[in-house]
């Protein structure tokens, strides 16, 4: 029998930041809160107006979504994704792609003694994830690590949170030959793809990556930044349809529905483009302005070629960098809140308005 989760579950990091978070509100003026990456800016007008259209909604949604949907879904990844050999079988709307995270393993029966692979600097659900299953997680980016274990499942995440890090095609087709000859799952969360500034992600939808075959792989796409929806819990998943199909006959028996409303709003943001060009141009503003402040600080950026960080480094013990900055009245996440390797790092979301950017640039001055 399990312990309760208490003792299954690391600490929720954020905790850790209430101290710093209380320092840095001390400030003549104010927080300016870049410890989390959370959307700031409006939500697009035709998602919040599908919203509305689609409020009279007594009955329950299917776990599957509308066929609408699901065609929204294909249509966007073959459209900006360079995804091909898509059905309806492949795709899969989600309550956010924290909760999917957190609950694939089990839904794939991932089991007690087994293992997931996660990145060595990683989102720490995907450790969760594993925790919740009753399997434990080795942390690192090589497949020479792996060794004798037998590993159900192997976690990408490209373009990377925290580190901004995409992954070049050579290494994720090595990554998808490797597990496809041990009968590993790939599971992809690609939810910053649209937030590329120096370097092009590529999904493992590709056929440039998988060979033209979608056998073995997952993506895990969300709304949340791309279209300042995280309040909606909208996310949805594609790839091999054997697996979705199992998934979708687990999250029937869980009730894991997207509401229709929000089903409606996913549309909406799935078949518009132009937003998304617009919010990349503020997260550019915002982004080139942190950056020019924070190396004239003396911080130094590492990776950080997409997604909405700045993976930074004054090269001394990323608590010691938190503090630093909470004194100056900005908050930032520890490196080491995403694994040991990231412990002489710190975290600098992108997420908070121009006025609150061009403050805490005015503090690093």
């Amino acid at each position: 029998m399990t312990g309760p989760v208490s003792t299954r579950l690391p600490d929720f990091p954020w905790d850790r930041l209430t101290p710093y978070q209380q320092q840095a509100a001390k400030h003549a003026d104010g927080l300016v809160d870049l410890s989390i990456g959370t959307p700031v800016d409006p939500t697009p007008e035709v998602v919040r107006r599908a919203l509305c259209d689609a409020s009279d909604s007594p009955g329950y949604p299917t776990v599957w979504g509308t066929p609408a949907l699901r065609r929204s879904i294909i249509d966007y990844l073959q459209r900006r994704c360079g995804s091909v050999h898509l059905t309806e079988d492949c795709v899969l709307p989600t309550v956010g792609s924290k909760e999917l995270i957190a609950s694939l393993p089990a839904q794939l029966g991932v089991r007690t003694g087994e293992t997931i692979v996660i990145p060595e600097i990683a989102y720490p659900t995907y450790a969760v994830g594993a925790l919740l299953a009753g399997a434990t997680y080795l942390a690192s980016d090589s497949t020479l690590s792996v060794g004798p274990r037998r590993v159900p499942l192997l976690w990408l995440n490209s373009p990377a949170n925290p580190t901004g890090r995409v992954l070049p095609v050579d290494h994720l087709r090595k990554v998808v030959s490797w597990a496809r000859e041990r009968g590993v799952v790939v599971a992809s969360d690609e939810c910053y793809f649209e937030c590329a500034w120096d370097a092009e992600p590529v999904s493992v939808l590709d056929p440039s990556v998988n060979g033209g075959s979608l056998d073995s792989i997952l993506a895990v796409h969300s709304l949340s930044k791309r279209s300042n929806m995280a309040g909606y819990r909208a996310a949805y998943l594609a790839g091999d349809p054997r697996l979705v199909s199992e998934l979708r006959a687990v999250r029937r028996h869980a009730g894991a529905m997207v509401p229709g409303p929000v089903q409606a709003a996913m549309r909406a943001a799935l078949d518009d483009d132009g937003h998304i060009e617009e919010q990349r141009e503020l997260y550019l503003n915002r982004r080139a302005m942190l950056r020019h402040a924070l190396e004239g600080a003396g911080f130094h950026v590492d990776h950080s070629e997409a997604s909405l960080y700045l993976w930074v480094t004054r090269d001394e013990p990323c608590m010691q960098t938190v503090r630093w900055l909470a004194e100056r009245g900005i908050l930032v996440a520890p490196g080491d809140f995403y694994g040991a390797a990231g412990s002489r790092h710190v975290r600098v979301a992108l997420t908070a308005t121009d006025e609150r950017i061009m403050s805490a640039v005015s503090r690093l001055d």
